[in-house]
Parts: C-alpha cells; structure tokens; sequence
C-alpha cells in the first residue's frame, strides 16, 4: 500500500546543493530509496528526507561508501514498513506495547555535523515533543540552509504538505 508523503534528494551541482522531488515510491521500500540516494552525486555528502503519513520522517545520507540513517521515532516502526525496514537495517528491534506511547529518534543524530547541525542540536529539535514531525523537518532543513531549495523541489513535485 503506497503511504502519503514526500521524499527529496539533496545534493550538490558544481559545489551549489540542489534539491529534487523523489516518486512516491521511495516512501515503500528503503531499498529504493537508498538506491535513489545512490543514485545522486557523491560531491559533499547527498542525502534523501522522506516524510510518511505526518508521522514520520526518514534521513538518509551518504558519506563515501558509508549511508547514515535518522529515524525521528523509533515506534513507527509499528505501523509503517518504511520504518521497520529502518529498524532492520540498524539492527534495532522494535518497540514492546508497552513502550508505543514514547517518542524517539533512532540512528545516526550527528549525519549533519559537517552542516552545523550537530548531535546535540538534533537531539534538541528531536526531543520537542511539542512540535510535529514536519515541523521538526522544517527546523533541520532550515539550519543547514537549504529551506528555499527545499520549498522548491517540494513545489515542482507538486507536493502539499
């Protein structure tokens, strides 16, 4: 079942970041939306954010060889495949019953460390339980500068958020 969402790929063109709406379906199947970041140029460290249901949302970025993962709440892993198949990919189990009505990121806090967006400033922008999954996005990709490339790939895709 495809989920509601958007996926866009951040990367740089000639030492410029460019972002680009990614098809839906990244949002079902890490496998392609890994592929996809694969896919960009290696210059700078590409990475993909895809955002399922208002629920959640998914960095994945590549250093080299290595990708880095940041699930903004390990408990999605419940209901959707997209961050189940996260989970597996960490290693991580996932949540027991009694540990559903928490919020917490998994993986990699500090994937944008190099952008000024370092562990502890994640974990600040993750810990607000006050703001949305979509708004916590928002504040990430505002601090690393890309908010009106972002905005822009997310008009082109014809996304509404």
């Amino acid at each position: 079942m495809a989920q509601r969402g958007f996926a866009v790929a951040a990367f740089r063109d000639g030492g410029l970041w460019r972002c680009e709406a990614l098809p839906p379906s990244v949002l079902d199947d890490l496998g392609v939306l890994l592929s996809a970041l694969r896919g960009q140029p290696p210059e700078g460290g590409p990475f993909v954010v895809a955002s399922v249901d208002d629920e959640f949302f998914l960095l994945a970025r590549s250093h080299g060889g290595r990708i880095d993962l940041l699930l903004s709440d390990l408990t999605a892993a419940v209901e959707f495949p997209l961050a189940a198949q996260v989970l597996d990919r960490l290693g991580e189990d996932p949540p027991e019953e009694d540990e559903l009505d928490e919020v917490w990121p998994i993986g990699e806090l500090d994937l944008f460390a190099d952008l000024e967006v370092g562990e502890e400033e994640m974990e600040s922008i993750l810990d607000d339980l006050d703001a949305y999954p979509d708004e916590m996005l928002d504040t990430i990709i505002e601090r690393i500068g890309l908010e009106e490339q972002f905005r822009d790939a997310l008009s082109a895709g014809r996304v509404s958020r």
